[in-house]
């Protein structure tokens, strides 16, 4: 009796695995191929409709240049996205989890909950002397 949601080899992932390992393994050998031998050798063979040599090293310069472009945009977009820091929605809104006042265990991980702004001004911006015990938790 197998678990349908185990991430652990079933016959069906196994399969579609040694697949995708063949075929891509298939697809780099006849890349290779085309990419060093010359043309000559593959007319001969009756291999005659390939696309230009050119391509064979365009494409890969073209995806390796993307990637840095890609985190580029990738950061500019979640620049153009995240609200303005004055923003009312930036401090709390529908989806805010109030902290709450409930005893915990000592070495516990407290629960996830949104530090109101009146907390984080008052530790980011008291002067030291005025931080008591019971500010810093």
């Amino acid at each position: 009796m197998s678990n349908k949601n185990s991430p652990g080899p079933s016959h069906e992932r196994a399969i579609y695995g040694f697949v995708m390992y063949m075929s891509s393994t298939f697809a780099l050998c006849l890349y290779l191929i085309w990419a060093y031998l010359p043309k000559s050798w593959l007319h001969y063979v009756g291999l005659t409709y390939w696309p230009q040599k050119y391509w064979a090293l365009a494409v890969p310069v073209y995806c390796s240049v993307c990637i840095p472009f890609l985190y580029f945009f990738y950061t500019a977009y979640n620049f153009t996205i995240t609200l303005p820091l004055d923003s009312i929605n930036t401090m709390q809104d529908i989806h805010s989890r109030a902290a709450s006042h409930v005893a915990e265990p000592s070495l516990s991980i407290p629960q996830i909950s949104d530090i109101p702004i009146s907390e984080v001004n008052k530790l980011l911006y008291r002067r030291p002397k005025q931080i008591t015990e019971g500010d810093v938790k």
